[in-house]
């Protein structure tokens, strides 16, 4: 008899998934592996879990009235949290955007209009298909880790499918319609396009992670430059560059430009007491490191403590306090300006995205000719468990199975341009 109850079966099967393990060779922002230093999409998994837990343990603490009126459960958060980054293929979001156009017109690479799944390529949407479909537990007939309808629930993030006429919901969405019916089944007791509280505070601890532990990574290597944020010239431009950010988004409040500024200030004045954080090049010196750890953990805990849980069910689950959203939403946006935009990280996506290409137009092409021995056999289900699919789905599925490492191998060997070993299968 299992001692576990059904969430906490849950949370281990995840864990203990081969599609989690991949995680580790899957980059966060700078490719896996490139230096130590950086995160991978495991190292930031296993911290978006902890953040997860913790927030739930300190509402249901705190607020235990509204935590049973939400359901709340902090085994489905941390379960959630690590899987919310299940879907994410190698190369990041470089490779997601290139496997959404391909998804949708796989003609750009050899294939027919037919091959074409229409709702394309989405992490997230990528995720619910492995916990539903794709991940191996138990035979054909049980496809998925059988999870329970909390924590599929938790996992939605955009608890839609793609609609292209929807701005809302044509550029970030949870699940394809081959997983359709999982979906409203996970969903069959949520309220319309609300997320439950578990995926709330999911998705808050993934941005917390995000914008605290990556933005710690691109400052011990020098690239965020501290005084040059700080100083009115660099100030404005980037404060307005992240108000173009969040004017994308159709909720963006009247006086945004406002509380990004005032954000700003708070981060400032915040930081003056870490001053070997933001005026020293760090060089892993002792004091260095314990200032950035008290750093890093005074944000952490101050977003911990941000969030509410409503006392009804007329809207969102979780109240995030406004200053708090707006701290997170400028830290996020360090990161894309003085990082993302690096012309070395664009030259190193180039070619990624090509080798994505390559990928897919090989599995597309063989899977479609039922030439499955090429496959490395790992790969070889996808194709004969889920023929129902559209072959542009599959072959996606195929690139997305990869680690990094695997994807270069297998490109190389398939390619011809490295030969490989004959006993060695590249993807185990």
């Amino acid at each position: 008899m299992d001692q576990r109850g059904a969430f906490e079966r849950d949370r281990d099967r995840i864990l203990y998934s081969s599609a989690f393990h991949r995680l580790a060779g899957i980059t966060q922002i700078v490719r896996a592996g490139e230096l130590d230093i950086f995160h991978t999409r495991q190292q930031h998994t296993y911290k978006v879990a902890q953040i997860g837990r913790r927030l739930a343990q300190y509402r249901l603490y705190a607020q235990p009235k509204a935590a049973k009126l939400q359901g709340l459960d902090a085994e489905v958060v941390e379960a959630a949290c690590l899987a919310h980054d299940l879907g994410h293929p190698p190369f990041g979001h470089a490779a997601e955007y290139e496997l959404d156009r391909l998804v949708r017109d796989p003609t750009i690479c050899g294939g027919l209009v037919e091959d074409a799944a229409p709702d394309g390529y989405e992490g997230n949407a990528q995720t619910f298909r492995i916990l539903t479909k794709l991940a191996v537990r138990y035979g054909k007939d049980s496809p998925g880790l059988d999870l329970t309808r909390a924590t599929l629930a938790a996992t939605l993030k955009y608890p839609w499918l793609r609609d292209l006429s929807n701005d809302k919901k044509k550029k970030k969405w949870s699940a394809y319609t081959s997983e359709k019916t999982a979906f409203e089944w996970a969903r069959e007791h949520c309220r319309g396009d609300y997320k439950t509280a578990e995926a709330e505070l999911m998705d808050w601890a993934d941005d917390i992670a995000y914008s605290v532990h990556d933005l710690e990574d691109f400052h011990r290597v020098g690239i965020i430059p501290w005084s040059e944020i700080f100083s009115d010239k660099a100030r404005d431009r980037i404060i307005d560059g992240a108000l173009k950010d969040w004017a994308r988004d159709p909720s963006n409040p009247a006086d945004s430009h406002v509380r990004l500024k005032r954000a700003m200030d708070r981060i400032k004045l915040r930081t003056k007491m870490f001053p070997r954080v933001t005026d020293e090049v760090y060089n892993g010196a002792r004091e260095q490191r314990r200032q950035l750890r008290n750093f890093t953990s005074t944000l952490i805990g101050g977003y911990v403590r941000a969030v509410t849980l409503a006392e009804d069910l007329k809207g969102d689950a979780v109240i995030i306090d406004s200053d708090a959203s707006d701290e997170v939403r400028l830290l996020k946006y360090f990161a894309r300006q003085y990082v993302i935009g690096l012309p070395a990280l664009h030259a190193q996506q180039y070619g990624q995205k090509r080798i994505v290409r390559d990928l897919f137009s090989i599995f597309l092409t063989e899977g479609k000719a039922g030439h499955l021995g090429l496959f490395p056999t790992r790969l070889q289900y996808i194709w004969e468990d889920n023929s129902d699919d559209k072959p542009a789905r599959l072959a996606a599925d195929c690139v997305a199975s990869l680690t990094e490492n695997e994807a270069y191998q297998l490109h190389g060997r398939l390619m011809g341009t490295e030969s490989g070993l004959v006993l060695d299968p590249i993807v185990r």
